[in-house]
């Protein structure tokens, strides 16, 4: 059966979650807090008996369960389209060809190839290959690995330790045991500190709120006013409080954030690490891939004993396996092209079984066929590995000569009286001294006795743009150290080159020591070199007890457990499926670059959220203060529940665009600072209220208004003051340092131009005409500029820790 005819009979292969349909979430958004409230508050007005408010009253909790649900919908999708993004990819044979597909697209039928760091994208019966070692401990709880051979049985889901076999697909998506098994699972959302900071925020004002209610109905009772009509009204005013914005505000930031990574290659894969990203401090690189750019190339060979520079790449190219993509097979399969001859010499082999790379042996193996029928074994990997292969010493001359010199004329000479042991050792550091990578290559005699034939030189040079890049994230606050599995040489010449500090160190330099001891080490040092994935977890663990915020970048499978325990956990570009998998955030391009880019728009968004609490506080406020106070003081209502309910709507309105605005980013690493966030928010509305009994005593007796005319002027000038303080709380300099992106200040224009026309000719509330719409503008707008001169003096007095802040 063909693939697509099989494709058509069993569906993708795809887990799919239960969704909830438009229509339910739509119908989900008239039980929120906010909701809620205003459908109270229309209750109320029915039994009031005042039709016309309860009809608007409706209406507007229909526009805004409609925009919450538009706004939110809109960043789901967004996500969802990345996320679709970072799909698993499987190699799978058709028509005699190895292919790389989506696994979504494997079908039962299909052969696929499992390597290394693979997550089974389905149900298979391994059917070629030595053995997998396989963690189903995602599926089973058992966190020891499963051995499998052939003719067993393996699940999706699970992840490759070690090996490397071929198998047949028997089953996929929801009729896999992992697809069963996830109808029953529901995972559970996590908030970040971020968003558990913002929600306080909310909880705040509610409180605020709360408070105020409560000392109105005191006074209420005491002068026997009407209950029924102040529940209503108080209604409304916690509506008023309440952050009704906060889900679509958060929301779509964190999506508009999400898409803007995406264009620079990093996806996002949980959300919360975008925010978490913007408090880090310290980011622990992988070497190879991303200070380095992960091309290796072949520099030179190193011939020991009888061998010849040909026999050395001979034997390295027939322990590699083309079709695998592995960075060292390609740079010595690459390294082969370059000679004479070479295609035809390797023609004469045949290999009859290749076993992979795997981090436990830390070599490859290939049994090999000559023209004559004669069989040996070939293998390249560790050279310290390779030389422990060596059943008697291995013969050397007393002097040893680099045969060949691709690119350079270096030569090393060895006291005959070493052992075999110290010459690779030395021909490793003086590699290691150039940056250059060993790699040794052996292999067998007729008896079966292991020989060294040689070493390869691997040089795998610094990206044009990690020098700038590390000084750009040093800058900003982040101390970078280089963790790197290679040699402690490679590591210092590398750093040296990409202007980080040479104080690396090995990673046995800590591990046996107290935590306390530890902990100043590791916050200490530039970097690690020889590290084990291990000891990546701990560098990691050792630093969040130093509390630090730690983002560390992982690209194979047993780095999974770090990229877990970091705040913001980074698989690399080329990383396997079970980094992928552990990670935050999933570059798509080589380079710290991108990583930096992250780091920027986190910040960003963290600022946005920032500017939108300083908002929300000094508008709760200011708005609660004044209605609050003109009630005990003065006995009289400055506006009416249907203008609340009209200030908070078309307030939340534009609010919203926040999430698109220009903003100044800090060259430090973010964290809430609510000292000087309550205190600016609290001047602030201290400010706006004050203002707003100033326009109160000009309408009542300098105008001498009417009460219902006198309430649309007082509704205005809190409707136009309130968006104008957006304007000022964006900033932290004079409102004019930043422009505002064109969907915000569109959005403040339009709004108001609404509300100025309903108090002008009387739509919803009584009409006060062109003359003092005028007045409450040019008001308003005094009263925002020196509001945003106070702001600037009184951030210079707060003392805002010194930040800079950079467009």
């Amino acid at each position: 059966m063909e693939a697509k005819e099989r494709l058509q009979k069993y569906g993708p292969n795809e887990i799919t979650e239960k969704k909830t349909s438009a229509l339910v979430k739509f119908l989900g958004y008239f039980w929120g807090p906010i909701p809620w409230m205003i459908e109270v508050a229309a209750v109320l007005s029915a039994v009031l008996h005042r039709w016309d408010d309860f009809a608007i009253i409706l209406a507007l909790l229909l526009l805004n369960v409609t925009v919450g649900f538009w706004q939110e919908n809109k960043a789901d999708n967004a996500i969802e389209l990345l996320k679709q993004k970072l799909a698993l990819k499987a190699m799978v044979r058709r028509d005699n060809k190895w292919l790389e597909i989506s696994a979504h697209e494997i079908v039962p039928g299909d052969i696929i190839r499992l390597r290394l760091g693979d997550i089974f994208p389905a149900d298979v019966k391994l059917i070629n290959g030595d053995y997998l070692l396989i963690d189903e401990s995602a599926l089973t709880g058992e966190s020891l690995p499963v051995e499998k051979h052939v003719s067993d049985v393996a699940y999706s889901g699970s992840v490759i330790r070690q090996g490397e076999m071929d198998a047949l697909v028997v089953a996929t998506g929801m009729a896999t045991f992992f697809g069963r098994t996830a109808k029953l699972v529901e995972e559970a959302k996590i908030q970040s500190h971020f968003q558990k900071a913002v929600i306080k925020i909310g909880d705040y004002l509610i409180v605020f709120a709360l408070v105020l209610v409560a000392l109105t109905f005191l006074v209420v009772l005491f002068r026997h006013e009407s209950l029924l009509e102040f529940f209503q009204f108080a209604l409304v005013l916690l509506v008023a409080a309440i952050p009704a914005a906060l889900p679509a505000v958060l929301s779509v930031s964190m999506a508009v954030g999400a898409i803007s990574l995406a264009k620079d290659g990093a996806i996002v894969s949980k959300l919360a690490a975008v925010e978490e990203m913007a408090g880090m401090d310290i980011l622990c690189s992988d070497k190879t891939g991303t200070i380095t750019k992960n091309e290796l190339v072949l520099t030179e060979i190193n011939p020991f004993q009888d061998f010849s520079e040909n026999d050395v790449l001979l034997f390295a190219s027939l322990a590699s396996r083309g079709e695998d993509r592995d960075p060292i097979d390609d740079a010595i399969l690459a390294g082969t092209k370059t000679l004479q001859d070479f295609s035809e010499l390797a023609g004469s082999y045949r290999v009859l079984s290749f076993k992979p790379f795997d981090p436990v042996s830390k070599r490859t193996e290939a049994t090999v066929e000559d023209s004559a029928g004669n069989r040996f074994l070939v293998t390249k990997g560790a050279p310290q590995v390779i030389s422990a292969l060596m059943e008697s010493e291995v013969s050397v001359d007393s002097e040893v000569t680099v045969a060949s010199k691709i690119t350079t004329d270096s030569k090393v000479t060895v006291d005959s009286e070493d052992t075999p042991e110290s010459r690779v050792e030395e021909y490793i550091n003086e590699f290691a001294s150039r940056g250059y990578r060993a790699l040794g290559v052996g292999r067998t005699d007729a008896q079966g006795n292991w020989h060294f034939a040689g070493l390869l030189a691997l040089y795998d040079p610094p990206r044009e743009d990690s020098a700038e890049t590390i000084r750009t994230a040093q800058a900003m606050g982040v101390d970078v150290k280089m963790i790197t599995g290679d040699h402690l040489a490679i590591a210092k010449e590398i750093s040296r080159q990409v202007n980080l500090k040479p104080d690396i160190m090995l990673a046995t330099s800590f591990l046996d020591l107290p935590d306390r001891k530890a902990e100043k080490i590791v916050e200490d040092a530039d970097g690690f070199a020889q590290v084990f994935p291990e000891h990546k977890y701990h560098i990691v663990e050792l630093l969040q007890q130093r509390g630090h915020i730690i983002g560390m970048t992982g690209d194979g499978v047993n780095d999974a457990p770090a990229l877990k325990k970091a705040d913001a956990g980074i698989a690399v570009a080329g990383a396997m499926d079970a980094a992928k998998s552990a990670a935050d955030i999933v570059l798509t391009k080589p380079g710290l670059s991108v990583i930096v880019n992250a780091l920027i728009e986190s910040r960003k968004i963290f600022q946005r959220m920032n500017n939108y609490a300083l908002y929300r506080i000094t508008e709760t406020t200011r708005v609660l203060l004044f209605i609050t106070l003109s009630i005990l003081v003065f006995k009289f209502y400055p506006v009416t529940s249907l203008m609340i309910v009209l200030l908070a709507l078309l307030n939340d309105a534009p609010i919203m665009t926040i999430a698109y605005d220009n903003v100044k980013y800090s060259d430090l690493p973010e964290k809430w600072d609510m000292r000087t966030l309550l205190s600016m928010a609290t001047i602030l509305g201290v400010v706006g209220v004050i203002s707003s009994f100033g326009i109160l005593y000009i309408g009542l007796h300098v105008f001498q208004l009417s009460h219902e005319v006198l309430q649309s002027f007082i509704y205005l000038k809190l409707s136009v003051a309130g968006h104008l303080t957006i304007f000022v709380a964006r900033t932290k300099g004079y409102f004019w340092s930043v422009k505002p992106a064109k969907p915000l200040f569109v959005a403040v224009i339009v709004t108001q131009m609404i509300a100025t026309l309903i108090t002008v000719y009387g739509f919803l509330l009584p009409a006060m005409g062109w003359k003092l719409a005028f007045f409450v503008w040019g008001y308003s707008l005094t009263a925002f500029l020196i509001t945003d001169f106070i702001k600037v003096r009184a951030y210079s007095l707060l003392n805002h820790t010194g930040i800079k802040f950079h467009i």
